[in-house]
C-alpha cells in the first residue's frame, strides 16, 4: 500500500537490545499529513538503523510512503503498526478521472433536477421534456433526481 504526504513530526528514535537474539535494534517513528481536501493524519514506523539513514526523513519532506499494515494480539488486546518499506521523496503523480466525464455527469443531472429559464425556454422549442425519465410510476412529476 502506498500514502503521499507531507511529514508533519519526527517522533523520538527508540533504541533497544533483542532478549531474544541479542542483537540492538531502532524503532523511527513519523507522523505523515496527507495532501487531500480533508487532510488525514497517519503515524507509520521504519524499523532498523540502516533503513532509518537510508530514507532520512525530516519535517517538511513531501514524501511517498509504501507500507504494510500488521496487526497482533497481546493480552488480550490488539495492537496495529504501519511499517514502511520504501519512502521516495517528492510526490508521485496520481490518475484522476477525466474532467469531461465529470461535467457531462453533472450537466446531465442539473438539467434533468431542476430547470432554470434557459432551460425552461429550450423544453418550449423542443417538446420532449428531459425531466420525463423521471417520472413517478402514476405519472407526477416531482422533480425527484433518484
Amino acid at each position: 500500500m502506498e500514502i503521499q504526504g507531507k511529514i508533519i513530526q519526527v517522533l523520538p528514535l527508540q533504541q533497544g537490545t533483542s532478549q531474544r537474539t541479542g542483537n540492538p535494534w531502532a524503532l523511527q517513528s513519523y507522523v505523515l499529513e496527507t495532501i487531500e481536501q480533508y487532510p488525514r493524519k497517519v503515524c507509520f514506523e521504519v524499523f532498523g538503523s540502516d533503513r532509518i539513514q537510508q530514507f532520512a526523513c525530516k519535517e517538511g519532506d513531501e514524501v511517498t510512503v509504501s507500507f504494510d499494515i500488521e496487526s497482533r494480539e497481546f493480552n488480550g488486546r490488539w495492537y496495529t503498526s504501519i511499517r514502511a518499506w520504501r519512502v521516495q521523496h517528492g510526490l508521485v503523480a496520481a490518475t484522476t478521472p477525466t474532467p469531461t466525464a465529470t461535467t457531462t455527469a453533472t450537466a446531465t443531472t442539473t438539467t434533468t433536477a431542476t430547470p432554470t429559464t434557459q432551460q425552461q425556454t429550450a423544453a418550449s422549442a423542443a417538446p420532449a421534456a428531459a425531466n420525463t425519465s423521471f417520472d413517478s410510476v402514476d405519472g407526477d412529476n416531482e422533480d425527484l433526481p433518484f
